[in-house]
């Protein structure tokens, strides 16, 4: 792909482009995103069907802000302030909010000794199973613990030292 380009379609290579298919289309690039940047959208646009699916299938979301009397600025600043997407002013915040240095090297992380854990978080670590990173949502199902539950003490077990929070949603267990 990366040398020679590619297309990934629902469609045929000989279907008509029709603009009711871009919202389709938009689920593909969402879920083959690591990341969604909105850089401008109105109220209502493909962009923000973009940004709902990458929230649905646990992707980070950046928007740009805009002018508040400005058209082009409503849609991205409506993600900011419903919180479905982080404010990014640079790709350096992208950089930072993501955790993506250049020249720092990854912070070594220790699993600490003789840590006591609940049996809810006992749960929580069987939950990874043979995966070292797993996402919260699959986790949670795993452990057989409600969502709610579970952020709760992925919070505690990461102060514990037991793991670590990784971007998109997702959870390094600390060996």
């Amino acid at each position: 792909m990366q040398e020679h380009g590619g297309l990934i379609s629902d469609y045929g290579k000989n279907t008509s482009v029709v603009p009711a298919n871009f919202a389709e289309r938009n689920r593909i690039v969402a879920g083959m995103s690591d990341v969604v940047v909105v850089v401008e959208s109105s109220a209502k646009g493909g962009s923000l069907i973009t940004a709902d699916l990458a929230n649905g299938y646990n992707r980070d979301v950046f928007a740009v802000p805009g002018r508040p009397d400005d058209s082009q600025s409503v849609g991205c600043n409506r993600l900011i302030k419903t919180n479905k997407a982080a404010l990014i002013e640079s790709a350096k915040d992208i950089k930072y909010l993501l955790g993506w240095t250049e020249k720092e090297s990854p912070k070594e992380s220790q699993r600490q000794l003789f840590v006591e854990l609940s049996s809810e978080e006992e749960k929580v670590i069987s939950g990874f199973g043979d995966q070292r990173i797993i996402a919260v949502d699959e986790l949670a199902l795993n452990a057989g613990i409600p969502m709610s539950q579970t952020t709760g003490l992925l919070l505690g077990l990461e102060f514990k030292g037991m793991i670590r929070s990784l971007p998109g949603k997702m959870f390094e267990l600390i060996a």
